[in-house]
């Protein structure tokens, strides 16, 4: 039991995680978590601006270039993943009931924001949690325009990613202390990034209480 929570603990935990299995980690970790339904979890925003700083600051021995690129293609990969999975499991998806690491409320959130934004749910969504694992999906299961989710794909990630680990890579070279306060950074982060989250699911939810009244 105490493993499992050990294990547990340091996949959410973005500087454990590089710690344990550098860039290799980094990139299934960003697969995982843009386009495959149990993986929403797993930390995305923290861990590109974590990767960003400890290669500013040489724990990571590897170039902002490196990084920039290989997580670029992790991330388009793991959305496009995501997209021919709810094309093919769209209807078992829907009517799958609540486990441990599937949420139908998850896929809600995702359609209120495809809903609400289209195509451009795709990029603004890379950067909010839950959403950015699951619009990928739910453009499959309403087969999206394959061409148009492929340029919404690219855009969302090469932004998403540029400016996650940049803004990692150049605080830290301003800051180099600043990873000696890593969890208070994360702290601020999850917080900023979950907020639109929660409320886009709160407003969704209330709407769908007030239609069945």
């Amino acid at each position: 039991m105490e493993s499992t929570l050990e294990f547990l603990q340091q996949l959410l935990d973005p500087a454990k995680l590089i710690h344990a299995g550098g860039l290799l980690l980094i990139l299934i970790v960003v697969f995982t978590e843009n386009g495959i339904f149990f993986g929403f979890f797993l930390p995305g925003d923290t861990l590109l601006f974590t990767a960003g700083l400890f290669s500013a600051t040489d724990i990571l021995k590897v170039s902002i270039y490196v990084l920039i690129a290989t997580i670029c293609i992790s991330a388009i990969l793991g959305s496009l993943f995501g997209y021919f999975f709810g094309k093919k499991m769209g209807d078992s998806l829907l009517s799958k009931k609540d486990t441990l690491l599937f949420k139908k409320k998850y896929i809600i959130a995702a359609e209120a924001f495809f809903v609400k934004y289209g195509g451009l749910a795709l990029v603004m969504g890379r950067f909010l949690p839950i959403i950015r694992t699951f619009a990928p999906i739910f453009a499959g299961i309403v087969k999206f325009d394959f061409k148009k989710f492929l340029t919404f794909n690219i855009t969302g990630g090469v932004l998403w990613v540029f400016s996650m680990l940049l803004a990692g890579y150049f605080f830290g070279k301003l800051y180099p202390n600043a990873k000696d306060h890593l969890e208070y950074i994360v702290i601020g982060i999850i917080i900023i990034t979950w907020i639109p989250v929660i409320r886009t699911y709160l407003k969704e939810r209330k709407g769908l209480v007030k239609k069945s009244e």
